[in-house]
Parts: C-alpha cells; structure tokens; sequence
C-alpha cells in the first residue's frame, strides 16, 4: 500500500537515495544533496504557511510504501512529484517561442513559410508542475496517476497559492546513452558540453544560459531534418505523462524547453479537470465492503492521500475502508476529499453532477 504526502525533513536521505536513481533529461533532479535539502526546508514552510499569494516555493510530495515499515529508521519512499508556485521571479524562467511567418515572393509567385525560435525570458511567469519521478518497481497500478494527480486534488484544496495557469515543461526526445539531438544541433555550438552537464548546470545558477545562448532567432531551416521533426516531440517514456495531462485539459503552446526540444503543456487553473472533479464529502462510516476505487485525500496533520475504495450515499456521506480512514488520520464526521481517477466521458456523470 502506497500513500502520498508532504515530504517531511526527516526525509532528506531517503529521497536523496530515490532520486539518485532518475537520469539526464529529469532537469529538477539534476541536484546535490544540498540543494534537496534547501527544496525540502522550503516546500516544509510553503506546506505550513499561511500566506495564499503564489512566490515560487515549491511543494513536494512523496511517495511511500507503508507496507514496508521503515528501513533503517527511513521511510521507504518510492516515488516524488512537484509544484512550483511560480515560475521565474529572481532567476528567470527561459524557454524558446517557435514563431512562424509567411514570406510571399511576387517574382517567383512563391510563399515560404518560416519559423524561427525566439529566446523567452520570463520574470513573473505561471506555476509549473514537474519533478515527477517513480521508482521502475512501482510503476503501474494506478501509483503513476496517484503520484500525479494528488498534485491537482491539493491545487484544488489551495486554488490562490497558485498562478492562473499552470505549465508542465515535458522531456524532450533523447537517445539511450543521453545524446540529444536538439542540443547537437544547437546548445553545443554555444556551449561546448555535453547535454548532460549542461543540464544539471542549469539546477545550479542559470546565469550561463543568458551569457551563451543566441541572442537573435534562430531560423530552424538551418538546422537538420532529424532536428526539426522532433522538436516539441516527447521522450518515449514520457508519453504517458503527456497523454494523461492532455486528458486533464493540458495543450502544448508554442513553447520548447531550450535543452532538449521538448513541448511545453497549459492549462488554466480552475479549467484542470482534476481539479474541478476534486470534492468534499463528509466521512459517515468506516466500513465499505463495495465501493468506486478514487484518490482519497486528507489534510488532517499534513496533506495525505492514497488510493482507496469509497462508497457515496444518496444523503451525500461517505464509507471508506477502516484502513484508508487509518492512514488519513480521518474519522467518522471528518471531511475527506474525493477524485475520481479519469475524467468523465459525459460531464453529467461525474461525482459532482451525482451528488
């Protein structure tokens, strides 16, 4: 049984083990213990404050196995995801526009169509979501949505401790040995390293980017064929990611990360719809023998959820299973926050249009 939750301080080495596992193209892993330990001790305030105005904290939640107890005094933590209140601010957010035009040649009754990327630098940009990562002996049965989603079903409990839309930055196509045909094409010609470093050089001080990078557009008829027909394309393995965010509301824009090529996903806050199926209903009894498996979700002592069974009653009240109300540290009379797993083919039969 997995639960996801607010990292806690006493989690440092134990997510310090997990995330030594991710590899390049995972840029907000890309981190010393150091810097996972100032990201904890700043995603435990924004946890506990106050304040509703988004500022670019970040929020972290893990994954643990309860079932396995704790592991020399550590939790067994399997999986770790991410918001980021706010984008840019002090360092800025830099991605590249693809901006495409029309050129008309009379002579030779020829139209051309051009597109050219466009270095951004974005101060007061949206909130981002990220950091998404699954230990691979875990991955499947619904814990890859769980550990996704929780994120929206808390964003939906905080609404104003985020932007008005929300981005996911996806990773870009990579080869096996970490060779990235966009950096090849044009970040090593400014840079002259490997994607891999740079990309972790990126986590510590993103001053060098605005000191090296181009800075007029880059006309991407220049670059190879094999260049541009992946860009804003997604690794293979995060194909899943992208198609589980485009079913919740997200669309790629006209952004690509400056690394790899990847896309760059959208959507407004309130118009997530995970977050507009997130539900509060009233906890009547602890003793559901048939039920609809959804994300629970709790705040009582900290944000909590897990997967569980739940059964709505026509009065609106809920049963859960003892084992869920348990580990949410949730009663009878207490409130629990309900969201269904996909989003409903027919917006009349979701639980909010049912109850």
């Amino acid at each position: 049984m997995e639960i996801v939750r607010a990292v806690q301080l006493s989690d440092l080495d134990a997510l310090w083990q997990l995330i030594e596992q991710a590899t390049y193209g995972l840029t907000t892993l890309q981190i010393t213990k150091q810097q996972l330990a100032e990201r904890i001790e700043l995603s435990n305030f924004a946890f506990n404050r106050r304040t509703e105005k988004p500022s670019g904290e970040p929020y972290v939640f893990v994954m643990e196995d309860i079932g396995q107890g704790t592991l020399d005094g550590q939790s067994h933590l399997v999986g770790l995801s991410c918001i980021f209140s706010k984008t840019g601010g002090y360092e800025p957010f830099y991605s590249y526009r693809r901006v495409a035009e029309s050129r008309y040649c009379e002579l030779l009754q020829k139209t051309l169509e051009i597109e050219t990327l466009h270095l951004e630098k974005i101060h007061d940009g949206p909130t981002e979501i990220g950091s998404l990562f699954l230990s691979p002996n875990f991955r499947g049965q619904g814990r890859g949505r769980l550990l996704s989603l929780s994120r929206f079903a808390f964003i939906g409990l905080y609404p104003r401790r985020f932007s008005e839309y929300v981005i996911a930055e996806m990773r870009g196509v990579t080869d096996n040995d970490g060779t990235c045909p966009f950096w090849e094409a044009i970040g090593r010609h400014f840079f002259q390293m490997d994607f891999p470093q740079a990309d972790s050089l990126s986590t510590l001080n993103k001053r060098f980017i605005e000191d090296l990078m181009p800075r007029y557009p880059i006309y991407t008829s220049l670059l190879p064929e094999s260049t541009r027909s992946i860009m804003g394309e997604v690794h293979s393995q995060t194909r899943p990611a992208l198609a589980m965010l485009e079913s919740e509301g997200f669309r790629k824009i006209d952004l690509i990360d400056i690394f790899d090529g990847g896309p760059v996903v959208r959507c407004r806050r309130d118009q997530i719809d995970a977050v507009r199926r997130t539900h509060h209903r009233k906890v009547i009894a602890k003793d559901c023998e048939e039920g609809t498996t959804m994300i629970l979700a709790s705040t009582s002592g900290g944000f909590r959820s897990m997967l569980g069974k739940v059964q709505v009653e026509a009065e609106g009240g809920v049963r859960l299973e003892p084992q869920c109300a348990s580990q949410l540290r949730i009663d009878v009379g207490d409130e629990i926050h309900l969201l269904e797993l996909y989003p409903a083919v027919d917006a009349s039969s979701s639980l909010g249009e049912r109850l």
